[in-house]
């Protein structure tokens, strides 16, 4: 079920991605971490996403009508499983301050999910398809030294059920509506 969060006249279709809220002992984990790494941004509380797939203008000429075409596709997704398990960089961010600092994923059903969505919306090269490194972001920026350090750092595994999905608006930082799972 899709419940619409913001008003139609805030949204704007080209800065939506679809995601998996993360439960909150992962993006406790994530802030702990950020701590630990000088001249970092963290993320702050309740910031913290995984992103399942970026969402273009694809045609589609509003918002609405991208999100009944992703409810349409998600039609009988099941819930599935998701962990984070490690820590990584990015040493070269395709946009914003670098290093990345995140969390590793794993998650078939998310590839999978992933998948599908890039078949309909096309893939961003450099960022998804081939190229996706699900990952929940603990900070940017910092110095190179102190995030690779915090790789060779051993995490106790987080695992949950993805029950839904949400749709941001990553301009305004904003969750405009949600899936739940079964969709």
């Amino acid at each position: 079920m899709i419940a619409a969060l913001l008003p139609a006249a805030h949204l704007s279709i080209d800065v939506f991605s679809l995601n998996v809220p993360v439960p909150s002992e992962v993006a406790r984990l994530a802030s702990d971490l950020a701590l630990e790494i000088p001249g970092a941004e963290e993320r702050s509380r309740g910031r913290h996403t995984l992103v399942v797939k970026r969402l273009g203008t694809g045609g589609y000429e509003s918002y609405h009508a991208m999100e009944a075409r992703v409810r349409e596709l998600l039609d009988g997704q099941p819930a599935f499983a998701a962990g984070v398990d490690g820590i990584d960089i990015f040493e070269e961010a395709t946009n914003g301050s670098s290093p990345v600092i995140y969390l590793t994923v794993e998650s078939p059903g998310l590839w999978d999910l992933h998948e599908r969505l890039c078949e309909e919306f096309g893939a961003l090269e450099g960022l998804e398809g081939e190229d996706y490194d699900p990952h929940v972001t603990i900070a940017r920026g910092g110095p190179m030294d102190a995030a690779r350090r915090m790789c060779d750092r051993e995490i106790e595994p987080v695992e949950w059920h993805v029950e839904a999905l949400s749709f941001l608006d990553a301009e305004r930082g904003h969750e405009a509506s949600r899936i739940s799972l079964p969709a």
